[in-house]
């Protein structure tokens, strides 16, 4: 079992932040794709259906956030998960919403 110390205000702040940012629908795709191994932005913008654009701006808010990090190569910018903290958090949550669900009443 983990035992998560209590966090300063700020460090609460910036949490909430984080998983505000991951409530999106389309962030949360792009951050999963990116689970999967680094995208050019076009390339995972195709696999999450999205607009390049609006991919784009949504990768820019994650890279922001410290999700995520950015490489150019050539023309196109490459992203990537920014640590495996994030990935590992991702996966224990994908377990979780998979698992099956029982009803405590019983």
């Amino acid at each position: 079992m983990f035992n998560i110390e209590p966090i300063a205000d700020h460090r609460a702040d910036l949490l909430a932040d984080m998983f505000r940012l991951l409530g999106d629908p389309s962030r949360l795709k792009l951050v999963l794709i990116l689970c999967q191994g680094p995208s050019a932005a076009t390339a995972a913008a195709a696999r999450a259906g999205l607009s390049p654009q609006l991919a784009s701006h949504h990768l820019r808010l994650l890279k922001a956030a410290r999700l995520v990090r950015a490489m150019r190569r050539g023309r196109e910018i490459h992203y990537d998960i920014a640590d495996d903290h994030v990935r590992h958090m991702l996966a224990d949550m994908v377990a979780h919403v998979s698992e099956p669900h029982h009803d405590e009443k019983g």
